[in-house]
């Protein structure tokens, strides 16, 4: 397993040729599109990427990087109406104990099994925090952050906000925010909206509120920049085909399938890391992943993954900061505004 680079330390000898080869390979820019078919869509890239063969595209020359998020959403939802293991609606406006339980699993029960696990690994994640679920369980949330996992902001309520006006969406953001740095003392520079869903304007409403990143964007198998008003704004992917809420939910749960799957995607990126960067994403959320037999299961392949060498495990802030800082080895798309392509990018 790599160690995260810390902030401000030397580069070793491997880093710096293979940061020099990247930008050599990334001096010819051409204008072309970042998705097929997706208009005024500009990309920053290598003429021909398997001239990257052998870089090292990470920290200490690692080949793959692998993030996993943890969702802190159990106490940010409502009482009543909120999707759960239970298909049968409860009526409009009565408490719904079960399914309310169910989420309460995540805060008494799953994110204190996934910490150990990570603990087990030396492994350290990124908690999109929802800020009602930090005031549910404030305790926990100190301790994700003291065992060195980021805290990361996932906004004031398990909801949406992509129908707000915009001054009322930054401050539904920004509560979250507020929140989770009160709280542990940490202020969130990476983003999450509920069902990846914001507004159109969300870009610049996060790099208003200081914001590095956002992870709304399921469009690559590596992280990338859009320009932003004339600064560098980060997005490193998420995923839904490596997600526990949506592939894996309790209907028709497989461990076995679950476990080959996860191990096919780290194979395939690990194979593909040897002559460009690659990152895999894994998604989990409190009341789903942190139950007793989906932890053996990523017990199993965490055990498989950090046996090969030259994979770093990082946390999603270490992730941007990285490409922030080695800019010339990391697509830059220049989008038009979501309104003409339907992806993120500025509005102006």
């Amino acid at each position: 397993m790599v160690a995260p680079a810390s902030n401000g330390s030397q580069l070793n000898r491997r880093e710096v040729l293979g940061i020099a080869s990247a930008s050599a390979a990334f001096a010819v820019t051409s204008s072309v599109a970042g998705l097929p078919g997706v208009a005024g869509e500009a990309t920053s890239t290598a003429a021909d990427p398997s001239s990257r063969a052998g870089i090292g595209f990470w920290p200490n020359g690692a080949r793959l990087a692998v993030s996993i998020s943890l969702m802190f959403e159990g106490g940010g939802q409502p009482i009543s109406g909120a999707s759960g293991a239970i298909p049968d609606p409860i009526e409009k406006g009565v408490p719904d104990l079960p399914t309310n339980a169910f989420f309460a699993y995540g805060y008494y029960e799953g994110i204190p099994r996934v910490l150990d696990l990570m603990d087990k690994h030396g492994i350290k994640l990124s908690s999109f925090m929802i800020g009602n679920a930090v005031k549910t369980a404030p305790d926990l949330a100190k301790e994700i952050v003291r065992r060195g996992h980021e805290a990361a902001a996932h906004g004031r309520a398990w909801d949406n906000s992509y129908q707000l006006p915009r001054d009322e969406e930054k401050r539904f953001i920004a509560d979250g925010v507020e929140t989770i740095e009160r709280v542990t003392g940490q202020k969130p520079i990476g983003w999450n909206a509920y069902w990846m869903r914001s507004s159109v304007h969300i870009l610049e409403t996060l790099q208003e509120l200081g914001f590095l990143y956002t992870i709304d964007e399921p469009s690559h198998d590596e992280p990338f920049i859009v320009p932003v008003r004339g600064r560098d704004f980060v997005t490193v992917p998420y995923t839904f085909h490596m997600n526990d809420i949506v592939s894996f939910p309790f209907n028709g749960w497989n461990p076995a399938a679950y476990e080959q799957s996860l191990r096919d995607e780290f194979d395939q990126l690990y194979e593909e890391g040897s002559h460009r960067r690659r990152m895999m994403v894994l998604s989990l959320h409190d009341r789903i992943s942190g139950h007793a037999g989906r932890v053996r299961v990523l017990d199993r392949f965490l055990t498989y993954a950090r046996s090969r060498q030259d994979v770093w495990f990082a946390r999603k802030d270490e992730i941007a900061r990285w490409v922030l800082s080695h800019r010339a080895g990391t697509p830059v798309i220049v989008r038009q505004s979501p309104n003409v392509t339907g992806l993120p990018g500025p509005t102006a």
